[in-house]
């Protein structure tokens, strides 16, 4: 079986405040060491109720002290957010620290609403139109030393310059993502949990079109779920409930922290609200390990994956504790069998 790993939004909850669910990150980094999965990502996200940290860069050096194999790295750093000289600093820096075990995963969303991107980019050099592109070309050049002769960047170096740039990973929904990662030789994790391309299609395009880099010699596809597990598929349907509610209010708009499985019970909902439930429900894999095991087999086939990554959201956090300590368990089970 694939190896498993985890990215995690530190959730805020009706119950749980923003400080609290960083702590609850912190402690849910310790458990999936020891369980053994291979990443813990953390997301950046600005002005969001629903989710507690806007810096991952941050999380990471925390996360990191604490665990003892975990890979930790950001899933991801929304590059124009950022100047690409810092995220270069910064990602050196944890790589010093903690040598072999940090992942630089970058995105080219901004992570918030307007407003806010403004409010983040307005004493940034922005440019017209998207300029992702040259934003990540300026970062791999801080880590080759590559700028042309006479450039005034020559004379600047990011340091600590005895660390190298951890791996690179390029985040996606679409098959622009996918394309880009394969033509600059990167590592690619695709967003199934919220995206409305193909997530088969986009794996396998980015397997078959990679080129090698000085950045990867082979491809690497990360295929990210959302999932719910439990000891039964009754108790999982009840715990999913939160995250359906949520994803309700997301979809009309309203970002707010995730609702107890009580206050989503007590939503108020039309039919076109439980068709749009329905629907969402193709993101989201709910059940028993053997039912989840069982549903997730064909798109992990289908799209040639590498490795799975999953992202929990319960309201309460044993819960989602115990549903990530499920799912370790039922791949171990069928690695063995297999």
């Amino acid at each position: 079986m694939l190896p498993l790993s985890i990215l995690d939004l530190s959730v805020v909850t009706t119950g749980t405040p923003p400080a609290a669910a960083l702590r609850n990150s912190i402690d849910l980094a310790r458990h999936a060491d020891k369980l053994g999965y291979v990443r813990y990502w953390l997301a950046e996200h600005h002005n969001l109720p629903s989710v507690a940290s806007p810096a991952p860069e941050i999380m990471i050096g925390q996360i990191a002290a604490v665990t003892e194999r975990i890979r930790v790295g950001s899933g991801g750093v929304m590059l124009p957010n950022h100047a690409p000289l810092m995220v270069a600093e910064r990602f050196k820096m944890l790589e010093a620290l903690f040598p072999g075990r940090i992942d630089l995963g970058i995105g080219r969303a901004p992570g918030t609403d307007q407003a806010t991107m403004h409010a983040l980019r307005r004493r940034l050099d922005v440019r017209e139109g998207d300029d992702f592109l040259e934003r990540l070309q300026e970062l791999m050049l801080w880590e080759t030393r590559g700028f042309p002769p006479g450039h005034p960047y020559n004379n600047v170096m990011a340091m600590p310059n005895d660390a190298p740039l951890p791996p690179v990973w390029l985040l996606g929904s679409s098959d622009y993502s996918s394309e880009l990662s394969a033509q600059v030789g990167m590592g690619f994790a695709f967003a199934h949990h919220f995206a409305s391309y193909d997530a088969a299609e986009a794996l396998t395009h980015y397997r078959a079109a990679f080129r090698p880099t000085r950045w990867r010699s082979t491809p690497h596809g990360i295929l990210a779920v959302a999932a719910v597990i439990a000891e039964t598929d009754e108790e999982a349907e009840r715990l999913a409930i939160s995250m359906d509610i949520n994803r309700l209010r997301r979809d009309r708009g309203q970002y707010v922290p995730l609702p107890s499985v009580e206050e989503a019970q007590a939503y108020p909902l039309t039919d076109a609200d439980r068709a749009s439930i329905a629907r969402n429900r193709s993101r989201l894999f709910v059940g028993s390990p053997s039912t989840v095991l069982q549903a997730l087999q064909p798109l992990i086939r289908a799209s040639q994956a590498d490795e799975l990554m999953v992202i929990t959201a319960t309201y309460d956090h044993d819960a989602r504790k115990r549903s990530y300590t499920l799912l370790a368990d039922a791949f171990e089970r069928h690695k063995a069998a297999a």
